[in-house]
């Protein structure tokens, strides 16, 4: 077990690859976390999302690739977009074997947007923006403004949990690059595997 103190002195604690903050806040204010939070080694929820064309994807069918999902609150702000921007142009060849997949609760037409504007083509894109129905199931829902928390997480071929980071100070990124290596294991692993 590692532990590892941010400038704010949140305790996070690091577990296997996974880290869940024991409080997230903003900008030193803290933030309730909803719902029953995820572990790792765990089978990601089901649930069914819009994505940019409004048709509903089950994140089950994620399954058969190592998968990236990118859990930001808005892609409107400036943290949420870098966020993005490194999951889309420095994910070191990882959309070539990988899904990489952002989820917010924006607008599917916000998110549309952003993905035009920001000329990314290699990510798929999901609202939870309906009943907040990831957020709730994941634990990743934030009670004071029905925002997503920014999260990274990593799914095996079998759509289980190998990699869960819940980001501590809402305005920071998270490891995008532990995250990569993760995914980059896991892919190897399995050809490697007969």
């Amino acid at each position: 077990m590692h532990h590892k103190i941010y400038g704010s002195l949140i305790l996070v604690l690091i577990f296997t690859g996974s880290s869940w903050a024991q409080e997230v806040t903003l900008r030193g204010k803290p933030l309730t976390l909803m719902g029953e939070k995820m572990q790792v080694g765990q089978t990601l929820p089901t649930v069914r999302l819009p994505d940019l064309g409004l048709n509903m994807i089950d994140l089950q069918s994620f399954k058969g690739k190592v998968t990236i999902l990118s859990v930001v609150p808005s892609l409107d702000t400036p943290t949420c977009e870098k966020q993005t921007h490194i999951l889309s142009e420095e994910n070191k060849g990882l959309d070539q074997t990988a899904n990489l997949v952002t989820i917010s609760r924006d607008l599917t037409f916000a998110q549309k947007r952003f993905a035009k504007e920001a000329n990314i083509h290699n990510i798929q894109f999901l609202s939870d923006y309906r009943t907040a129905e990831f957020g709730k199931s994941s634990g990743l829902l934030i009670e004071e403004n029905r925002l997503l928390t920014r999260a990274i997480i990593v799914l095996d071929h079998d759509g289980v949990i190998r990699y869960l980071e819940v980001v501590p100070e809402l305005a920071r990124l998270p490891e995008m690059e532990k995250a990569f290596h993760s995914a980059w294991g896991l892919i190897n692993k399995n050809k490697s595997t007969p």
